[in-house]
């Protein structure tokens, strides 16, 4: 006796329930043409992931039961059965279920038992936790239905849902992407599948959400944990699974496609790229501009772009200052050609000058700092937000992490635009996905896209003569490693001493990233790749007085 699923890898739109709604019954009809009777979807995926507080509108649940309605009508008129994400009420409250649907009527719903409240997460602030365990009978393979963080923790749900007859497990899952996730998740499911002797189908969202990434990656697992099959990362996809059940066997998937994974530097790339397109796509914006520097963040920023929408879609503006060497001019013309983006050049020292002429007698007797340097990003700021609101693109900003960390950028200067490709990489991880691009571009025959030159000269703001990055921070590796144990791994002094750190320099380190809490909260987001990002995951008041040091 054999079944065949659809597993449906879709990339939906938050709030956007009628797209949704013809995304899914898009799926289900293939799903259907392809011999599947039954086609599983993700977590929340009519609604989007995370709907947030859309869910205290009653007028967006009134018409996600609407649009629920036409979904059954529809699967029922195509002739096949779903799984799918979506809020259910009962009598504690909302719940975060998957539905059931069989000859286009509901049967049931199963509520998600565990809500993660740390990280990206606060499921506590909409949801209640389920008590029900539920199995519906089906063909011959009666099933559970999980949802995400059901399986994170030993004992939960699944144990009792083989004791309670289930053969089968149908996790759905909006499981946000970090570096590493996927051996995680794969990890965690083979404990789960091990400790209840069930095999799993585990289906997951794919696409950009604000900072957020959902990176897809479905599989099959069988009760031994191997995998059957594996969706890719990154990738809409519909995929078919066959499952078996044999007289006095356990039901168990067929050998399917297993989609090897990535190497590092190409998840993440296809992580910022996706970032990119979505919140581009979602958000209705004509295409992008950002400014070029001739400098390695903003490099690596237009190919991002030029990658994820098209050459045809990103407008670069270079603004050179009394400051901007004739290297950087050539580098950023160069990388530009390159890519195919057009280049506009408006020069910024007629507009200077200006700006320090109109504030001289304000600033009598006070000698330049670092106030004429601040003068030029924001003047370029003030461009580039021209070029957006007259277009209709979206300013992209091009600082890392390193640069956010520390206060290293100008306020409503080189930090304002409406989205940020970089925000989530140190600085050392900027360079090494950026020669990993080029390498990638080598293999394929093509020209690399970024400049061997920008590659190799020291990092340089450009804002007075002969400045380089060193003259106010640590060297890159150095700080990264500081960034990442204090950032990203919430490490203290002490441990940062017992890596071998110098301390003067953590401190110093340590007071940047704290004094500049209020740069980063106003900040555009930026897409999400590490366990750690500013933003939905690491939320500090700006007026703190707890000091580490």
């Amino acid at each position: 006796m054999e079944l065949l699923l659809a597993l449906s890898q879709i990339n939906t739109h938050v709030g956007a329930l009628e797209d949704n709604l013809e995304r899914m019954i898009q799926a289900a009809r293939e799903a259907h043409e392809r011999g599947a009777v039954l086609v599983v979807f993700p977590e929340l995926v009519l609604t989007g992931y995370p709907p947030e507080d859309l869910l205290h509108k009653p007028l967006f649940l009134q018409r996600l039961a609407q649009v629920e309605g036409r979904l059954h009508q529809a699967l029922g008129q195509i002739g096949i059965d779903a799984v799918y994400g979506t809020v259910r009420r009962d009598a504690m409250g909302l719940l975060n279920a998957g539905v059931f649907v069989q000859d286009g009527v509901e049967v049931g719903f199963s509520g998600k038992r565990r809500l993660p409240n740390y990280g990206v997460f606060d499921e506590l602030r909409y949801f209640v936790p389920s008590k029900n365990i539920r199995i519906f009978p089906y063909k011959g393979f009666p099933f559970g239905i999980t949802i995400c963080e059901d399986i994170w923790h030993p004992g939960g749900p699944l144990p009792k849902l083989a004791r309670a007859g289930a053969s089968l497990i149908l996790h759905l899952n909006a499981s946000p992407y970090h570096v590493g996730k996927q051996p995680e998740r794969e990890a965690m499911a083979q404990e789960r599948v091990l400790e209840c002797g069930l095999p799993m189908v585990y289906v997951n969202l794919v696409g950009g959400q604000d900072e957020l990434i959902f990176d897809g990656g479905s599989f099959a697992m069988n009760v031994d944990g191997q995998i059957a099959h594996r969706e890719p990362l990154m990738r809409e996809t519909l995929s078919l699974v066959r499952v078996s059940r044999q007289p006095g066997q356990l039901v168990h998937f067929l050998q399917g496609t297993v989609v090897p994974p990535l190497e590092q530097e190409a998840e993440i790339y296809e992580a910022l790229c996706l970032g990119m397109r979505d919140y581009v796509r979602k958000n209705h914006f004509k295409g992008v501009v950002l400014g070029l520097s001739g400098g390695i963040d903003s490099a690596l920023t237009l190919v991002i772009c030029a990658d994820a929408l098209g050459s045809d879609r990103v407008e670069a503006l270079m603004m050179p200052s009394p400051f901007t060497s004739q290297e950087s001019l050539e580098d950023a013309a160069e990388g530009a050609r390159r890519m195919g983006v057009a280049l506009n050049t408006v020069a910024i020292t007629a507009i200077f000058e200006t700006f320090r002429a109109q504030l001289a007698p304000l600033f009598q007797g006070l000698g330049e700092d670092v106030t004429e340097e601040n003068m030029q990003p924001r003047i370029r700021a003030t461009l580039l937000m021209a070029l957006s609101n007259k277009k209709g693109s979206l300013l992209v900003t091009t600082g890392n992490k390193s640069e956010v960390s520390v206060g290293y950028a100008t306020l409503y200067g080189d930090m304002a635009g409406g989205f940020s490709v970089l925000k989530d990489l140190l600085k050392e991880m900027v360079y090494r996905l950026s020669r990993w691009r080029n390498r990638w571009a080598e293999i394929q025959g093509l020209t690399p896209p970024i400049p061997l030159r920008i590659l190799e000269k020291p990092p340089t703001a450009e804002l007075k003569f002969n400045q380089k990055d060193t003259d106010s921070l640590p060297p890159y590796p150095v700080l990264d490693r500081i960034l990442a144990l204090y950032v990203e791994q919430e490490k203290g002094l002490e441990e940062m001493i017992a890596q071998g750190i110098d301390s003067a320099t953590a401190m110093r380190v340590i007071g940047m990233v704290d004094r500049n809490e209020y740069k980063r909260r106003q900040s555009s987001p930026g897409v999400r790749v590490t366990r750690r990002a500013f933003g939905k995951d690491r939320r500090y008041p700006i007026t703190n007085g707890f000091k580490v040091s």
